[in-house]
């Protein structure tokens, strides 16, 4: 006891006896997952909105954070944190927009230990079926000496004194130790049961920088519940950053030593190298529930659309070999896998592709075919669209199928997507021809829409894209710096629909945009359109 996270460890009793792989059958034959009323159920406390929104240009709006959080409460989250409400007024009316229309899961709102972040955070909160507000302040020498400038002890007041100041509000009242991961533990064990005597309901202990790793963190939640005696009586939570690659690994190691609430996000995303990624955890914990004697209770056949949202609201691609939501996850190319897949699937997959939503259709669909049909099809993928959003995406369907032969269910969860996620557009794309060769300079004719009035200018550039995003800037009347560009293929066949991913430095800020078309090319100049209208869309011009 009162070691700090550096303290010797015994890497045989980290996290208790290991069980072998045969005892967690995963024939697809039997049911893979015994519900036990006997294990632990571990709360899952996303945080895609305020510590994911963090990721530079990846900025939501009121309408997009809501969009999101009614997803996270169909998911089955038991926590949404919905924002840093005094972090600018559009966060905070982000969050009270989210507290007063989403249902089911606890919202909460994150606050410095300090009186008038909790007023602000209250007042985001308060209309909430189920409020929480979220204080903070740094426990570890290296955040008191050098962030905050002061001692122990006052430090230990002030987040007192906060915890005892929210309580008036709120009945709900989480503190988390910043930096915990590199905090001296007995000073850690002091902050912890003060907070918990002041009427804190969740103690977070965070790896705010990603420091520790799976052995010494598990060691740590294991030392403060046999230190803490009064955790017993609150929700002991964890926070972990992926700055080593470690996070959704310490996030488990801390499960299997006692924690009972996760702090995750979609994707992963989160500042730096990310946070710990939500579907990682839940789908560890489920696929390995013996192991870690927990459950979660979430819907998992949401986590892929979930994701999906996210990447596209957020303009953050998925990587391809991401674990469970990745576009590689379920693909198997070699033949010696694809005769074990297709005799038991259970030989190379320990997950079925239909508990985290994703679904394999073969039937397509053609510019022939109707709306009728197409409306169809969009029901069966789960989408339900008022009238207005259909005929967005039938004419998109339209366009897009005229110069493709088929529409597969991953193009038209595409077109979906990237309509209903359109900011309020300024120009509109119409189109594009380029003329290019080796032996030329590029050289790019664009036509956009404002107002209903088709403006064409033409630019030439180093290469036919940068001839177009060249073109593009003369219209609109704006340059932009491009500092990141992603081009993959979002469906399969030569005819493939091409996504486009940029971020664009305009005055000072970035701003993501997204555009999908068989045509690099114009999946290029649509995703280019798309973020200078986000930066028009955000009271600038």
């Amino acid at each position: 006891m009162g070691m700090g996270l550096d303290g010797p460890v015994d890497l045989c009793d980290a996290g208790g006896p290991l069980s072998t792989p045969v005892q967690e059958s995963l024939n697809w034959n039997t049911p893979q997952r015994k519900e036990s009323t006997m294990s632990r159920k571990i709360h899952i406390f996303d945080t895609t909105l305020r510590d994911g929104e963090q990721v530079p240009g990846a900025k939501l709006n009121r309408r997009q954070k809501l969009e999101i959080a009614e997803q996270l409460a169909r998911l089955g989250v038991d926590v949404i944190e919905a924002g840093f409400p005094c972090s600018s007024p559009e966060d905070l009316k982000a969050v009270q927009t989210v507290a007063e229309q989403v249902k089911g899961p606890v919202i909460a709102g994150l606050a410095r230990a300090v009186q008038q972040d909790i007023d602000i955070a209250w007042e985001a909160v308060k209309k909430a079926e189920r409020p929480r507000i979220h204080v903070f302040l740094g426990s570890s020498d290296i955040h008191l000496q050098k962030k905050l400038r002061r001692d122990r002890e006052s430090a230990l007041h002030q987040a007192v004194e906060a915890v005892k100041y929210a309580k008036k509000y709120c009945e709900d009242v989480e503190y988390s130790t910043e930096d915990a991961s590199r905090s001296d533990f007995d000073y850690l064990c002091r902050v912890i049961e003060a907070c918990i005597q002041a009427g804190a309901t969740v103690i977070n202990v965070p790896d705010t920088v990603g420091y520790a790793l799976p052995e010494q963190y598990g060691e740590l939640i294991r030392n403060l519940r046999e230190k803490v005696p009064a955790l017993d009586k609150v929700i002991l939570s964890v926070h972990c950053h992926n700055d080593l690659g470690l996070a959704v690994a310490n996030s488990l190691a801390a499960v299997r030593n006692g924690a009972e609430q996760v702090e995750c996000t979609i994707n992963g995303v989160g500042e730096r190298a990310g946070n710990a990624s939500l579907e990682e955890i839940v789908m560890a914990i489920r696929t390995r529930e013996s192991f870690f004697d927990a459950h979660t209770t979430l819907n998992t056949k949401e986590i892929y659309r979930t994701s999906r949202m996210v990447s596209r609201l957020m303009n953050i691609p998925v990587q391809p070999n991401k674990a469970i939501v990745g576009s590689n996850a379920f693909a198997h190319s070699s033949g010696i896998h694809q005769d074990g897949i297709l005799k038991d699937r259970s030989t190379y997959e320990i997950i079925r592709p239909e508990d985290v939503g994703i679904k394999a259709h073969s039937l397509v669909l053609t510019a022939r075919s109707g709306r009728a049909a197409l409306r169809h099809r969009l029901e069966e993928l789960g989408y339900e669209l008022t009238d207005e959003q259909f005929q967005k995406v039938h004419k998109r369907f339209l366009n897009v199928a005229d110069r493709k032969k088929e529409i597969s269910s991953q193009d038209l969860a595409t077109i979906v997507e990237i309509e209903l996620t359109k900011v309020s557009e300024t120009y509109t794309f119409d189109s594009l021809q380029t003329m290019s060769g080796n032996t030329m300079q590029p050289l790019a004719s664009v036509t956009l829409i404002k107002d209903d009035e088709k403006i064409t200018d033409a630019a030439t550039g180093n290469g036919p894209v940068n001839a177009v995003f060249n073109c593009i800037e003369r219209i609109v009347g704006e340059s932009g710096e491009l500092r990141d560009y992603d081009l993959k293929a979002v469906t399969t066949g030569k005819d493939a629909l091409g996504e486009a991913m940029v971020r664009v430095e305009i005055r000072g800020a970035i701003y993501s945009g997204i555009g999908t078309s068989p045509d690099v090319i114009e999946a290029s100049a649509r995703a280019y359109v798309n973020a200078f209208n986000r930066f028009f869309a955000n009271g600038n011009g």
